[in-house]
């Protein structure tokens, strides 16, 4: 990247990077634990009963991480 009079801007790199991806990792981390001792209290329940909530748990853990996501990338956590 140049300016207008033709120098190079050097980018410092972002810190948020490197901090998202091990927060990122860290709520995997704990919404597997927290999916895997839910579905060990229900895992008497019929098989149709278990799927929406293996459904929801597989996909719920998304919306922790798009804030998480923005930070990283704006320094905001909503646009």
């Amino acid at each position: 990247m140049t300016t207008n009079n033709g120098n190079k801007v050097k980018h410092k790199p972002s810190w948020r990077k490197p901090i998202g991806m091990i927060l990122i990792l860290l709520v995997i981390l704990i919404w597997t634990g927290i999916s895997v001792t839910l579905v060990e209290a229900l895992g008497d329940l019929n098989f149709w009963l278990l799927l929406p909530i293996y459904a929801i748990l597989g996909i719920a853990w998304i919306f922790p991480i798009k804030p998480l996501l923005t930070w990283m990338n704006t320094g905001k956590f909503r646009h």
